[in-house]
């Protein structure tokens, strides 16, 4: 009975693969990541495919990476298997769901794309070779999906075999027309290719290019596709008949291109350079059509060895580590020895990084791209956009940076203060777009803003992020209401640390009978004990005039004696107010830095509206050290008006804040609110 729940799920993996025993299945994929030369970790993980192990057993098998790999691989199998049906294919839904799933789970480890799709060809050929019945909507899938990933990422040795499998059991008469139109003229052709390849090498020598010339195979899916594409019959397809030209470098591969145009006619409209205009996947190289003297039509590509790597294996090709930086997850592995990149400079991190994003970037493209080609595109309300380490986030359409932010980490949402969107600052309610790389500006310690939830505001699109703003403010209001009992009890506690509430609107301060070194930074005098609040209508920094106001259940509220507010608590309910004065560490600029303290402050920024004004501002308040806990902004007939919330540690801060501000171009006023 122990050996039930192994036996079960050795099942589930068996059927997803036709039948083909998993030991069987697990060689086939190590063998075909083995030809792309995929790192250790890959095919360790390849070589337990068939293991049922949990997480925890497997890493001590084949340690925490491979275990990872494998785990990821395992998680897209079993969704596949529960969104499957009877004919083997996914439904709409269930295909656009599978989409998303695997692109989540390549942003965490593109290695997990690679694992997926051998393990995806090795069924493709052991079902052609048992001759299993292929159902027909599976096929389908792979030439719909996982031919076209393989295409996005560049593996071209992976796509043809999956195309030509999946067109086989699809359309298996058309298949076996054109195979035997190939075959009739295999002779007549391989005797053609060794005459062009014997003239190119000898042009090649005359000129004293290092090169390889090569006949280059065609498949059968691509013929089938141009004869569709061009409507040609087989006779008149130029490509059947195609070389390859292989040399050091690109200075030679357009000297190769010039030495192939005079020794044969090229033909018009048939020339397509992929070295200056990359495709992108990365492919490059030369593309021509030339006719011999007999009227002959053929292709001859020419590309450098390392572009030829390229093509092949596509981002296989640059997985080791390269120059000492990793290449290929969304964080780099950690590790006490400086790396050789470390020592070097960050030149090779940053052109990971990039490399990174851009595989990423090709992942949502090729999501777009497969669910054109279901023509479902309309269903997919969610758009995928990138962490600045090329995580990939699934958010609903219209979200916003905010919405992005909360995605991430609940903590992050409620700290979130600016955004930066492919590089350039944009406003916190800017609708975001497919494959943008977002960056979150985020103040240590702060909350969310009302407005954020606002009906007639923009700011937050997504329910995860409105409902963790809103359990926010219900904290906060259950905690100043008294029913969040143990949090105002531990605030109270004269012994108690006194600290900044993680992601707190407020600066919440305990009051005064204190020793050296301890309690708040307002004295109240004449009261032991008192829960004390800075009033966020007028924000008292030191040393401002300050009055405290004894509020309903909320302890005393410090207000600048100026404040409108308390103008109007002091006419109404005068017994309330009592005195209040600064404690000394808190007037004090001669603090140590254990007790320097922060308080919150309004500015209202006016100015005339323009694209760089919010980085500017930015800039000089992150020189002056200045932290923003809250920003608005709103903007009407080209002026802006900004409300900035900011850190400050007294009124003279502030004070060269303002004067710093109002040096901004365009800035016509900087006011305390």
């Amino acid at each position: 009975m122990a050996n039930t729940p192994q036996t079960e799920k050795s099942a589930v993996f068996q059927d997803a693969w036709f039948g083909e025993p998993a030991e069987s299945h697990a060689l086939g994929v190590s063998r075909i990541l083995e030809s792309l030369n995929l790192d250790e970790a890959t095919l360790v993980a390849a070589n337990h495919i068939a293991r049922t192990h949990g997480k925890e057993a497997l890493t001590k098998m084949i340690g925490e990476e491979s275990a990872k790999l494998l785990i990821g691989y395992r998680g897209l199998r079993q969704a596949q298997a529960k969104l499957v049906r009877d004919d083997g294919g996914l439904s709409v839904s269930g295909q656009e769901e599978m989409l998303r799933k695997m692109l989540l789970a390549f942003g965490d480890d593109l290695r997990v794309v690679l694992i997926y799709l051998a393990s995806r060809l090795q069924t493709l050929r052991w079902i052609t070779q048992e001759k299993i019945e292929m159902p027909a909507a599976w096929a389908q899938e792979i030439l719909n999906i996982d031919a076209s990933l393989a295409n996005r990422l560049g593996i071209w040795q992976m796509k043809w075999e999956m195309e030509d499998l999946a067109f086989r059991a699809l359309s298996p008469e058309t298949y076996r027309d054109i195979a035997k139109m190939l075959d009739a003229k295999r002779i007549e052709r391989q005797e053609f290719i060794e005459q062009v390849v014997q003239q190119l090498q000898a042009e090649l020598k005359a000129a004293q290019i290092d090169g390889e010339v090569l006949g280059r195979p065609k498949h059968i899916y691509s013929i089938w596709k141009k004869m569709q594409g061009k409507s040609l019959d087989f006779a008149n397809l130029y490509d059947v008949r195609a070389f390859r030209v292989l040399v050091e470098d690109v200075k030679a591969c357009y000297a190769v291109l010039g030495i192939v145009h005079n020794v044969w006619q090229p033909v018009p409209r048939e020339f397509d350079d992929y070295i200056a205009r990359p495709k992108p996947n990365g492919y490059q190289s030369l593309h021509t059509v030339v006719m011999n003297e007999d009227g002959t039509a053929f292709e001859i590509q020419v590309r450098t060895h390392q572009m030829h790597q390229q093509a092949e294996f596509g981002l296989a090709a640059h997985w080791r580590y390269k120059e000492g930086a990793y290449i290929g997850m969304a964080t780099p592995p950690k590790s006490n020895k400086p790396s050789i990149a470390h020592q070097q400079g960050t030149h090779s991190a940053e052109v990971a990084y990039e490399r990174q994003i851009a595989w990423a970037r090709q992942l949502i493209s090729w999501k777009e791209d497969a669910w054109d080609q279901l023509k479902h595109h309309e269903i997919d309300d969610h758009i995928y956009v990138l962490t600045p380490l090329g995580k990939v986030i699934s958010l609903e359409k219209g979200s916003t940076p905010i919405d992005f932010a909360y995605a991430v980490h609940t903590n992050l949402g409620h700290r979130c203060r600016g955004a930066r969107v492919d590089g350039a600052m944009v406003p916190l309610e800017t609708a975001l777009q497919n494959g943008q790389t977002v960056e979150v500006i985020a103040v240590k310690h702060g909350g969310p803003s009302r407005d954020w939830i606002s009906p007639d505001k923009h700011y937050v699109r997504s329910q995860r992020a409105r409902q963790r703003v809103r359990a926010w403010f219900n904290a906060l209001d259950d905690d100043e209401t008294g029913q969040g009992a143990k949090t105002i009890e531990a605030k109270s506690d004269p012994q108690a640390e006194v600290k900044t509430t993680p992601a707190t609107p407020e600066i919440v301060l305990r009051n005064s009978s204190r020793k050296s070194g301890q309690g708040g930074d307002v004295l109240v005098v004449g009261v032991d004990s008192l829960l004390t609040q800075l009033a966020r209508c007028c924000r008292p920094v030191p040393p401002d005039a300050i009055a405290g106001f004894v509020t309903q259940g909320r302890g005393v509220s410090i207000h600048r004696r100026s404040c409108k507010t308390f103008r109007g608590l002091l006419e109404r309910a005068p017994e309330r107010v009592i005195q209040t004065a600064w404690t000394s560490s808190a007037a004090s600029p001669a603090e140590s830095a254990e007790q320097k303290r922060v308080f919150p402050a309004d500015l209202v920024v006016s100015g005339l509206d323009r694209p760089e004004l919010m980085r500017e501002l930015f800039e000089i308040l992150t020189r002056q050290g200045v932290h923003v806990i809250d920003l608005r902004k709103s903007a009407k007939k080209g002026l802006a008006q900004i409300l900035l919330t900011v850190e400050v540690k007294d009124s003279e801060v502030l004070r060269l804040v303002q004067n710093s501000l109002e040096e901004v171009k365009g800035v016509t006023q900087v006011r305390r609110r």
